[in-house]
């Protein structure tokens, strides 16, 4: 599968969607790679396209009708019972969201040391261990979108038609159909995370396209912290990240 190409794709587009906000997605990613030092050549390369090309639609698509009016959009940002044009979708956070989940989780620490247990961000991920967490993260964010149980079959073929149009590869097309009708468990997402910062990200990405007034989106987030060993400190603060990035 190619879920890692996909998921770049959003990040980018997601933070150039977000730049007029003033959020520095790349001065975030900046500072990330300060703290952290060295990584993988693969994730370098990955957060620093993220920042730097993040007004950039890739690919030729568009980014408004992906991100505002789109099937993708309809996902997770405008679809029925939502604020229409993407005002429940928190663009900085998926846009950054390895740096913003690592930041929460300082930030819940009182900004104590990190150790090799907690793995690495997303962006500075390579080869296989980024295209896993591509996956996750991927799947977290179809989860959280169907909390509330408004995407119907006509709703999803449109969802995967936007896919296969950002490069999804047959794999990953029939990938994406099976979560869209797959229950929603929130111990089956929690098991697919290899380190606690996978969770963290996890965790994130779900909070950046739910609606917190929305009570069935609300019990998923609750589902989903419990399922993943969040401390209620944490998964507090990774909600403020994510509702600050905007």
């Amino acid at each position: 599968m190619n879920a890692s190409r996909i998921l770049e794709q959003l990040m980018q587009q997601a933070g150039g969607k977000q730049a007029a906000g003033g959020v520095d997605v790349k001065g975030m990613l900046e500072g990330l790679s300060r703290q952290l030092g060295g990584g993988q050549q693969g994730g370098q390369q990955g957060g620093q396209q993220g920042g730097q090309q993040g007004g950039q639609a890739s690919g030729g698509i568009d980014m408004k009708s992906l991100l505002g009016g789109g099937a993708l959009g309809l996902l997770v940002g405008s679809k029925r019972g939502r604020r229409l044009g993407g005002k429940a979708l928190k663009y900085g956070a998926i846009a950054g969201v390895g740096a913003l989940a690592w930041k929460a989780w300082q930030n819940s620490r009182g900004g104590a040391p990190a150790t090799l247990t907690e793995g690495e961000p997303v962006e500075r991920l390579g080869g296989q261990a980024h295209e896993q967490r591509s996956l996750e993260l991927l799947q977290a964010v179809i989860l959280a979108s169907r909390a509330d149980g408004h995407i119907d079959e006509s709703e999803q073929a449109l969802i995967t038609e936007q896919i296969d149009a950002l490069g999804a590869d047959r794999e990953l097309h029939d990938w994406v159909e099976q979560q869209l009708r797959a229950p929603l468990d929130a111990e089956a997402l929690a098991r697919q995370a290899d380190s606690p910062q996978a969770a963290r990200e996890i965790y994130l990405v779900s909070v950046a396209v739910i609606d917190e007034q929305n009570p069935m989106e609300r019990a998923w987030l609750d589902q989903l912290a419990k399922a993943l060993a969040l401390e209620p400190a944490l998964a507090g603060e990774l909600e403020r990240q994510a509702i600050s990035a905007g």
